[in-house]
């Protein structure tokens, strides 16, 4: 089901309440946006192909919120120099990403004129998913010595989960265009070799919710004192395969929905 208002008020209270108790102990916050091209694999398209990749892409934007543990706002002064709080950091964040999809590939090559090949081309689907999670960043370098302006970049890798909201769109322009009509879908996807139908489920455009695990790897630019610029290059893999409305069962799907985000941020220190 579609992530209610119940459910993303739990999850945001329970995101509240750890940035709420890091808080009191006096850590300062920073905010910032996100946003960045995003490509989405699903099981639209071939397998390690660079047109696939090239044309189901999207676009991706967030809100994210850090606790900063080197630097304390109840005192102004720096926290007590640990390893943990000089080098990591708490990301809270808020986003959401669309994709467009379509299949790409040899088998929907001009030069394919079988119906199989008809129906492929008329099938499109859309990606729609919200976001509200937590990361662990890691920056090898002091982050103290970063604030203080010893040097621009401060690279990261990052490591957390997300809670997803997805709300996959479907559509087809084959026969009478019924989405619920598995005649107008690839033959291969729902019928054996004996041209029985061994799968109905392999469709479906309802809204859901699934867990994510995330992982990135990026660096900020000390813009100015109070202010950074971030790139961020995220993995995002999901605990289910209808994030993208289609689920075949063909040894092609080998793993679950997953994207890949080029994150371009902006981040301001508040304390």
């Amino acid at each position: 089901m579609m992530l209610n208002f119940k459910q993303l008020t739990l999850i945001s209270m329970f995101l509240l309440g750890i940035n709420s108790a890091f808080s009191q102990l006096g850590f300062s916050h920073e905010i910032g946006a996100i946003a960045g091209p995003v490509a989405f694999q699903s099981d639209f398209g071939v397998r390690h192909n660079l047109e696939t990749n090239a044309g189901n892409t999207g676009i991706g934007i967030g809100i994210i919120h850090y606790i900063n543990f080197s630097y304390r706002a109840d005192c102004n002064c720096y926290s007590t120099d640990t390893y943990f709080n000089d080098h990591f950091k708490l990301r809270s964040e808020i986003s959401w990403n669309k994709t467009k999809l379509n299949h790409f590939g040899e088998w929907v090559d001009p030069s394919r004129t079988s119906d199989d090949a008809d129906k492929l081309r008329a099938h499109s689907g859309e990606a729609n998913n919200l976001d509200i999670g937590m990361q662990l960043e890691y920056f090898p370098l002091s982050i103290r010595s970063f604030a203080a302006g010893s040097y621009s970049f401060a690279p990261f890798v990052s490591l957390g989960a997300h809670f997803v909201s997805f709300n996959p769109k479907v559509a087809t322009t084959y026969g009478d265009e019924n989405i619920n009509n598995l005649s107008n879908y690839y033959g291969p996807w729902y019928l054996d070799g004996n041209g029985d139908v061994m799968d109905t489920e392999f469709i479906n455009p309802n809204n859901g919710t699934t867990w994510s695990v995330v992982a990135s790897v990026g660096t900020r630019y000390k813009l100015t004192v109070l202010s950074d610029l971030m790139i961020d290059l995220r993995w995002q893999y999901y605990f289910t395969d209808f994030v993208d409305g289609l689920d075949h069962k063909l040894p092609s799907n080998k793993a679950d929905d997953w994207l890949v985000w080029l994150n371009f941020g902006y981040i301001y220190y508040l304390d």
